[in-house]
C-alpha cells in the first residue's frame, strides 16, 4: 500500500472510530441524564417556606441557599450534555412528597432543607453536604421552656415525613414525657399553632427555627432549646437513586463549590446577611463543624462523620 493510500485509510478508520464512538456514548446516556437530554429540561423541587434554603421571595419566585447549589448543578448538567439551552421546570414539593416526586421521575433535583439518613437513602440519593443541623425546639420565653423534659405534658407540633416528628415520638415514649404531638402541613402553619398557643412548642430543625423566629412579628418574644433530640444532621440535594451517573455530575459540581471561596461567600449571603424579601437576617455564622464539612466534602449519612 502506497504512503498515500495507507493515510487516506488511517484517515477513514479514524473518522470511523470517532464517530462510532460519539454514538455509543450518546446510546450509553442512561436515567436523569438521558431524561434530561430527551426532555431539554430539568425539573427542580423546591419548598415554599424552607428559609434559608429554599423558599418563596416577593414576586413569589423560588430562591435560597439549596437554589443556588441546584443552578450550579444543572449549569454542570448543561455543560454535561452540551446543551445549547436546557429549560428549568420549578416543581413544589413538600416533606410528605418530596421522595415519591423523585422516586416517580417527576423531579429531578430537589432542592430543601432534607435531612440525608441511611433510612432515606433505601428510597433516594444525596449530593455532599450543604449544612448540618440538630433537631431542637422554639417556644414562647414565657413558657419558659427550654429542656427536653420541661416539655413533659405538654402539646407539641411538627411536621409528618420529617425526621423531626420521628424523634419527637421516640424521645416521647423514652421518657414517658405524656407530650400530645401534633402535625402541621408545613411550617407556616406549625408555627402559627405557637403563635396562637395550640401548641407549646414547635420540634423542627434549629436553623429552620432560627428564620422562623427571625421573620416572625416579635422576634424577642421566641427562644430555641438548649437541649437538642438529635446528633447534627446532614442536609444533601436529593437525586435519583441508582443513579450513578447523574450523581457524579451533582458531586463534582458540590465538591468545587464548596471548597472554593465561592462557597463561603454563598454561605454568607443566605446566613449572615439580609436577605429577600423583608430584608431579615439569621446571625446563623458558620460554626466549626460547618467549616470542616465543606472543606472536604462527604455525602455521608452517618452523624458521626460530622
Amino acid at each position: 500500500m502506497s504512503p498515500k493510500s495507507w493515510l487516506k485509510s488511517w484517515l477513514i478508520l479514524s473518522t470511523v472510530l470517532l464517530f462510532g464512538s460519539q454514538a455509543a456514548k450518546a446510546e450509553e446516556l442512561t436515567g436523569t441524564l438521558k431524561k434530561i437530554k430527551d426532555s431539554g429540561e430539568i425539573a427542580i423541587g423546591y419548598r415554599d417556606a424552607s428559609i434559608p434554603f429554599s423558599y418563596l421571595d416577593g414576586d413569589q419566585k423560588p430562591v435560597g441557599f439549596a437554589m443556588d447549589i441546584c443552578y450550579a448543578i444543572t449549569d454542570a448538567v448543561k455543560a454535561e450534555l452540551k446543551l445549547p439551552r436546557l429549560a428549568v421546570r420549578l416543581v413544589p414539593v413538600t416533606a410528605s412528597t418530596r421522595i415519591p416526586l423523585m422516586a416517580n421521575g417527576t423531579i429531578d433535583l430537589e432542592c430543601g432543607s432534607t435531612t440525608n439518613n441511611a433510612e432515606r437513602q433505601k428510597q433516594v440519593w444525596f449530593t455532599n453536604t450543604h449544612f448540618l443541623t440538630a433537631t431542637r425546639f422554639a417556644s414562647k420565653k414565657s413558657a419558659q421552656i427550654d429542656k427536653i423534659d420541661d416539655l413533659k405534658g405538654k402539646t407539641v407540633v411538627s411536621i409528618p415525613g420529617s425526621t423531626n416528628i420521628v424523634q419527637t415520638l421516640e424521645i416521647n415514649t423514652a421518657r414517658s414525657l405524656g407530650m400530645t404531638v401534633l402535625q402541621a402541613k408545613d411550617h407556616g402553619e406549625a408555627w402559627l399553632m405557637v403563635e396562637n398557643g395550640r401548641a407549646a412548642a414547635y420540634v423542627m430543625d434549629d436553623v429552620l427555627l432560627a428564620s422562623l423566629i427571625a421573620s416572625s412579628k416579635d422576634p424577642g418574644a421566641y427562644r430555641i432549646s438548649s437541649d437538642a433530640l438529635s446528633r447534627p444532621e446532614p442536609y444533601g440535594i436529593m437525586v435519583r437513586k441508582d443513579d450513578p451517573a447523574f450523581k457524579r455530575v451533582a458531586d463534582a459540581t458540590t465538591a468545587k463549590l464548596y471548597t472554593s471561596p465561592e462557597g463561603k461567600a454563598l454561605y454568607d449571603k443566605w446566613f449572615t446577611k439580609p436577605i429577600p424579601p423583608r430584608g431579615i437576617n439569621l446571625n446563623f455564622p458558620m460554626n466549626a463543624a460547618m467549616s470542616k464539612t465543606m472543606a472536604h466534602p462527604s455525602d455521608s449519612p452517618d452523624p458521626a462523620m460530622y
